[in-house]
C-alpha cells in the first residue's frame, strides 16, 4: 500500500496519477471536441434524429442483458465447482476453460455463422448473446474463483452438516456472499457487451435489429463519412456505459481486488 502521509509523497501520487490517466483522457477531449466542429450541438440531435434511435438502443440492452444473464449464472456456478467442489481432474478442465482465453473473437466468426445458419439463429439475438457469453465466461470464471477461493471452506462445511445438498450451498451461501463479485461481473460483461461490434455486425442481418454500435455507419452511408456526426455517435454510444461505471464505481473495484489472484 501507498504511503501518503508527507506533501511530497501526495503531490508525487499526485502527479504520478495525472500522468497515467492524460494518455486516456486526451483521446476522449479529441473525440468530444471534434464531435462539436460544424453544427455545434445539432450534430447530437442528428444522432438524436435517426429513425429507429431507441430501437439501436432497445437492441442493445437486450443484447447485453441477455449476455449478462447467462454469465452471470454460469460463471458463478463454474467458479463454484472449481473452487469449492471436489470434481475430479478439475484443474484439468479448468486449464482448457483458460485455453479458450487464446481464443479472438474474428477467428471464430467462420464457425460462428456456420453454427447459427445450421441451428436457424441467423437474425436472432440469440445469435449474438450466445457467443459473446462463450467468448468472456473463461475470464469471469477465471476473476470469479479467485474471489470464491477467498471465502472460507468452514461456512460451506456448516452448512452441509445442516443438511444443505449442493445447489442449496450455491443458491443460499455463495451467492448472498458473491455480490461484490457480482457487480464486477455485470460491469464487465455489460462493457464488453454494449461495445459489441463484429457479432452484430455480421448476425443480425434484419434492418431493425442494430446495435448502437452501429450507429456511427448510418453517418459514414448517409452523409459520406460526416466526421462529427460519426463522433457524436460514438460519444452518445459510451455514454451509458460510463454512467454504468461511475455508479457501480465502489462496487467494481472491491469486486476486482477481491477477485484478484493472490
Amino acid at each position: 500500500m501507498f504511503e501518503t502521509r508527507t506533501v511530497l509523497s501526495r503531490v508525487g501520487l499526485q502527479l504520478a496519477v495525472t500522468l497515467g490517466v492524460l494518455p486516456f483522457l486526451i483521446p476522449i477531449y479529441s473525440m468530444v471536441a471534434k464531435s462539436l466542429e460544424g453544427r455545434g450541438w445539432g450534430n447530437y440531435e442528428a444522432v438524436l434524429a435517426v429513425p429507429g434511435f431507441g430501437r439501436f438502443f432497445l437492441n442493445s440492452a437486450i443484447v447485453a442483458g441477455g449476455s449478462i444473464i447467462i454469465i452471470y449464472l454460469a460463471t458463478l456456478a463454474a467458479a463454484f465447482a472449481f473452487s469449492k467442489l471436489r470434481i475430479r481432474r478439475k484443474e484439468v478442465y479448468f486449464w482448457m476453460l483458460m485455453a479458450a482465453l487464446t481464443l479472438p473473437e474474428v477467428v471464430l466468426i467462420a464457425p460462428l455463422y456456420s453454427t447459427a445458419v445450421a441451428l436457424n439463429l441467423l437474425g436472432t439475438f440469440w445469435a449474438v448473446i450466445l457467443p459473446i457469453a462463450a467468448l468472456q465466461i473463461p475470464f469471469t470464471v477465471l476473476i470469479a474463483r479467485g474471489f470464491i477461493d477467498g471465502i472460507p471452506d468452514t461456512l460451506f462445511e456448516a452448512a452441509r452438516l445442516d443438511g444443505a445438498g449442493t445447489w442449496r450451498l450455491f443458491w443460499s451461501v455463495l451467492v448472498p456472499m458473491a455480490k461484490p463479485i457480482a457487480v464486477a461481473l455485470v460491469v464487465l460483461v455489460l462493457i464488453n457487451a454494449w461495445n459489441s461490434y463484429l457479432l452484430p455486425k455480421v448476425f443480425l442481418i434484419n434492418d431493425d435489429m442494430g446495435v448502437v454500435t452501429l450507429l456511427p455507419e448510418f453517418f459514414k452511408r448517409q452523409y459520406n463519412d460526416d466526421i462529427p456526426k460519426v463522433l457524436a455517435a460514438a460519444v452518445v454510444t459510451a455514454i451509458p456505459t460510463i454512467v454504468a461505471y461511475i455508479l457501480l464505481q465502489k462496487q467494481f473495484e472491491r469486486g476486482m481486488a477481491a477477485g484478484a489472484i493472490k
